[in-house]
């Protein structure tokens, strides 16, 4: 017998015994039982055989009865009763579905809170994404924790990066602000400034290094470059919030991960497309064929600083040291 047929008989029952009917079936088996002890006491003749009539016919009657209220309390149950339950869960289950499509229109999926260490298990969740995407945008500082993601992994991308224009004062000062209120006094604003140029250098030198793991890297510089980074790929958008000055303080701030199915993802879709394809910024292309004189020029076109030799090596080393050091703490490979 099923769960619900269990579940109708169990409440047929109830009804039987806990209602005016099943008053009427106690009574009539009372009687029944009076009688049937009656006539045993009583002698032999006329009288006996009446009482033992009516005893059985009580018998009987609290018997049909029984057996006729329980089969019209299972129908009850099930033209009345099952009817307006499953409906109940039909409703129940519209409900639901709707609130789970606003909670992945509206809200993240995933919280990663502030750290001073990179967050393992934030790391190992947008590698997934990487690995599973074909289109890699990227708005953020110097987009070189983006390069050396690109050459841990083993795909092939379309990489657009949305940085910082290093040549306008405006477009590092924000981040500079940044970084000195988490050093705290002791923070030199300018070391902190010639820091961050140096990072958009040995980034620009990673971006040009990840070229072999893409078809192309579309490079948008801007002078006003929104403090938060952007990750997106084809199926969900990642926001680091370093504008989110009223949490935790750390070196990593908290992220938020959202659907592709989110209003924020078709938004920061929008804004990308953009940026990237109008006049705001400058933009340079890297192709797997750019060798290093090709590069070298556009660095000194991004940056307004020429690149030697030894100066290309030497940015190439630093991000190689920066891409092990971020490897090894994030946990990249595992």
């Amino acid at each position: 017998m099923s769960a619900d047929a269990k579940g109708l008989r169990s409440t047929a029952l109830q009804e039987i015994f806990w209602t005016r009917t099943g008053l009427l079936l106690l009574t009539l088996v009372v009687i029944a039982g009076g009688t049937l002890l009656a006539s045993s006491l009583m002698p032999v003749g006329t009288g006996k055989t009446l009482v033992s009539g009516v005893a059985t016919g009580s018998m009987v009657s609290a018997f049909v009865g029984f057996w006729q209220t329980l089969i019209t309390a299972s129908a009850s149950q099930r033209a009345l009763v099952a009817p307006v339950v499953e409906e109940s869960r039909n409703a129940l289950r519209e409900l639901s579905d709707e609130y789970r499509s606003l909670n992945q229109e509206f809200f993240p999926t995933h919280v990663f809170e502030a750290s001073a260490e990179p967050d393992p298990a934030f790391n190992h969740l947008l590698m997934r994404d990487l690995r599973e995407t074909r289109q890699y945008w990227f708005r953020g500082f110097s987009a070189r924790h983006a390069a050396a993601r690109l050459l841990v992994s083993q795909s092939e991308w379309e990489v657009r990066a949305i940085i910082a224009d290093p040549q306008e004062a405006s477009a590092i000062s924000g981040r500079a602000r940044y970084l000195t209120r988490q050093e705290g006094a002791e923070a030199n604003y300018d070391a902190v400034q010639q820091r961050l140029h140096f990072d958009v250098h040995i980034g620009l030198v990673g971006l040009y290094l990840a070229r072999t793991r893409c078809t192309r890297v579309d490079i948008t510089v801007v002078t006003d470059p929104p403090l938060d980074r952007v990750e997106m790929f084809d199926d969900s958008v990642w926001i680091t919030l370093y504008s989110d000055t009223g949490g935790a303080i750390g070196l990593f701030p908290r992220s938020l991960r959202f659907s592709g199915n989110s209003f924020l993802y078709t938004m920061e879709r929008a804004e990308f497309s953009r940026i990237s394809n109008s006049r705001y910024g400058r933009h340079f292309l890297i192709t797997p064929e750019t060798d290093r004189n090709d590069f070298r020029a556009l660095f000194e076109q991004v940056t307004g600083r020429a690149l030697s030799e030894e100066d290309f090596a030497e940015l190439e080393t630093k991000f190689h040291e920066f891409r092990k050091e971020f490897a090894m703490l994030a946990e990249l490979r595992r």
